[in-house]
């Protein structure tokens, strides 16, 4: 039975600290065994979303199977006892591992974990994050990184894929899966995922004409669909659509649902299908065009 203790800091977020709570609970529930901790420096720990939080004052006594969690936080961080970031160097020294997410990657840096190392943050802070800690190699746009028993993500809902992860490195992919489907998650993403999907990442303009032209390449991306047809659901001209979608995202139609069938066929390969499976689940005509895409990525 190995344990899980997360460190909370003042105004942490919730999700941050219920998602890898919640799988390693209900992985708990499901036969692999771990004990879930909370310590802080002060108790009760105030949340970003306002729900105080009770945490324990004092550390339980760690073994190298055990697992340390630092959820991110929202403003400067309070923590900043020398003991606390002892003990954070101390678990690793001894062969522990140490996780943070979003902010968390700060507590790690403060204890000097990162240096030298891959890591990641919060796309918004990456910059921060590089700037904070020059020894530390940043990896951006990416979901998870580990590096030598120091793990980071990006935090909010990649809090649950992080733990994933490391519960598949503890119990294997079959535990993660169980655990995976109890909680309803759609799919398991990989650690060099991008942190925003190419859905979300055109969908930062006003464009309502636009919007609904993206609805209906979203929802079927994966079949051919002639510029006439996009025209006639907008009611616009075919000219017109391009015009707009071109100013409104940077992309073609065409380019767009491409993306679309990339980024799946990718997720499809990540999960071991090969490239033929991939490519004919994504819409691609063939494997080839799969091929000659991903080269030029």
């Amino acid at each position: 039975m190995s344990r899980v203790v997360f460190l909370l800091i003042p105004r942490v977020h919730l999700l941050d600290v219920a998602g890898p709570a919640q799988v390693f609970s209900t992985a708990a529930d499901l036969g692999y065994e771990h004990v879930l901790s909370y310590v802080s420096e002060e108790t009760p720990v105030a949340t970003v979303q306002g729900l105080p939080l009770h945490a324990e004052l004092a550390w339980p006594h760690l073994e190298p199977d055990d697992l340390v969690i630092v959820p991110g936080w929202r403003g400067p961080a309070r923590m900043a006892r020398a003991d606390t970031l002892y003990r954070l160097r101390e678990h690793h020294a001894a062969g522990g591992t140490v996780a943070g997410v979003c902010a968390g990657a700060d507590a790690l840096g403060r204890a000097g974990l990162l240096d030298g190392r891959r890591c990641t943050t919060h796309h918004a802070s990456q910059d921060e994050l590089a700037r904070l800690y020059p020894r530390a190699r940043v990896v951006r746009d990416v979901l998870y990184v580990e590096d030598e028993r120091v793990v980071t993500s990006a935090g909010v809902a990649s809090g649950i894929d992080v733990a994933l992860h490391l519960l598949s490195t503890r119990h294997g992919p079959y535990a993660a899966g169980r655990v995976a489907r109890a909680m309803v998650v759609y799919a398991r993403r990989q650690g060099a995922s991008p942190q925003i999907s190419a859905m979300l990442r055109h969908r930062g303009h006003d464009d309502e004409t636009v919007h609904r032209i993206q609805n209906l390449i979203d929802t079927r991306f994966t079949e051919r669909l002639p510029l006439s047809m996009l025209a006639d659901a907008a009611g616009c001209s075919e000219r017109t659509v391009t015009r707009l979608f071109r100013h409104a995202t940077g992309l073609t139609p065409l380019a767009y649902q491409t993306a679309l069938r990339l980024e799946r066929a990718e997720h499809l390969l990540g999960q071991g299908a090969t490239t033929e499976t991939a490519a004919r689940e994504a819409g691609f005509g063939d494997a080839r065009m799969l091929r000659r895409l991903r080269a030029r990525m």
